[in-house]
């Protein structure tokens, strides 16, 4: 595809969100999906953190965040027995 077709899309596009501006229903599922993400993230990173010192590690990345951070502690304890019970 031609370099010239796919700015002038994007070009298209901004025009189009700048006269009639962002759906805010869907910008806001988007950004709630993405705080979630994030927490998820963080949730991770603590249980590595103290998780280490019995051999927990669960790699921090968009599946696992979002595991965690859609289900809460509940994902993250599945992760946990995932991580210590079927990943020897």
């Amino acid at each position: 595809m031609d370099p010239i077709v796919i700015i002038l899309a994007f070009v298209a596009v901004l025009v189009l969100l700048l006269f009639f501006g962002p759906p805010m229903k869907v910008m806001r599922w988007m950004s709630l999906g993405v705080v979630k993400i994030v927490i998820g993230a963080l949730f991770i990173f603590f249980a590595n953190v103290f998780g280490s010192m019995f051999g927990l590690h669960i790699p921090i990345n968009f599946i696992t965040s979002a595991i965690a951070g859609f289900l809460g502690l509940f994902g993250l304890g599945a992760l946990v027995v995932i991580q210590f019970l079927i990943i020897p």
